[in-house]
């Protein structure tokens, strides 16, 4: 009797033990349904919202002041990009209600090439659509590469306490060479070119290395002076320190001639375009195109390119 009874208590227990199994598995399948949809859903707002988002501005009727924002660093991988300015440039252009642009500016700098690239397409619809003025507008900040976009526009227009100016070209890094030296490590590197590893921060910078770059980023500074005294002309003051790296607030950059006037985009639009509704034409790049670009430029540099992509700025 006792041993039936023992039968009994296992059964029941093994019994209770795959029904609380199923039990939860009936739970964890309930809460994964659950956050699939929810994912969906989440998803499917974020598709909408890009879709809307991207339509507003093609979707514009009338005549309207038409604006590209560029705010942060200007790079392939950053959050202005060429591509993407010339994208919004051209979806701007080719609405027949855009009476004028004005490019808002909030930028440190960043690649010369990039801004290089911006400045000649503002410079390129200008001369396709010259009865289309295009004004600058700087917020905080329009510094080094962002000015270099700026000086492309008709005017420019800042707050008093703006940041403008940083003409100039840096290259900058680490060396550590002295350092893995103390701790006794062996640098192994092998190359074809006495050149090839220019700038290898664990060996020592040769003089005539150091004199190649300088001569490098002096060229490059050179081109940057050429495009503000072409897009400034005789409206820069005629002082030296414009072009020495230094830079000013919205006050003073109006005295050396760097800006023309105080005023924000509405002001721009309404007083001097005359055209007080604004359509927005920016066109950036959103996390996934980011993160793709980063991704394959990570997986096909050299270390001599990421070491001069990096350094070469107009910061």
């Amino acid at each position: 009797m006792a041993k039936h009874q023992d039968t009994n208590w296992e059964k029941q227990t093994i019994e209770k033990i795959a029904m609380e199994s199923l039990i939860q598995q009936k739970r964890s399948s309930r809460w994964s349904i659950f956050f699939k949809l929810v994912g969906l859903i989440y998803l499917g707002w974020v598709l909408f919202f890009v879709l809307t988002s991207s339509n507003s501005s093609t979707m514009a009727t009338g005549e309207f002041t038409a604006l590209i924002s560029l705010n942060g660093e200007i790079g392939v991988d950053s959050e202005v990009s060429a591509i993407d300015v010339k994208s919004s440039l051209k979806e701007a252009y080719d609405n027949p209600g855009t009476k004028a642009l004005i490019l808002s500016i909030n930028s440190p700098g960043g690649s010369p090439v990039q801004s290089g690239i911006i400045n000649d397409e503002i410079i390129r619809y200008k001369s396709l659509f010259p009865k289309i003025p295009v004004y600058a507008v700087i917020e905080d900040i329009c510094a080094s590469g962002g000015y270099y976009i700026a000086v492309a526009a008709d005017k420019i227009f800042v707050d008093k306490a703006s940041i403008v100016g940083s003409i100039g070209v840096l290259m900058n890094g680490f060396g550590f060479d002295k350092a893995i030296k103390n701790l006794g490590i062996d640098r192994r590197l092998i190359t074809s070119g006495e050149n090839k590893a220019i700038l290898d921060p664990f060996l020592p910078v040769q003089p005539k290395q150091r004199k190649f770059m300088q001569d490098l980023i002096g060229e490059v500074h050179e081109q940057f002076i050429d495009v503000v005294k072409k897009g400034r002309g005789d409206r820069l003051a005629v002082n030296p320190e414009i072009f020495s790296g230094l830079f000013w607030s919205g006050e003073s950059a109006i005295k050396l001639g760097l800006v023309d006037d105080y005023g924000d985009i509405d002001l721009v639009a309404r007083e001097i375009v005359g055209h007080e509704k604004i359509i927005d034409f920016t066109n950036q790049s959103n996390f996934a195109d980011r993160f793709a670009k980063k991704l394959g430029a990570s997986i096909g540099s050299s270390m001599a390119y990421d070491i001069l992509k990096n350094n070469i700025q107009l910061n």
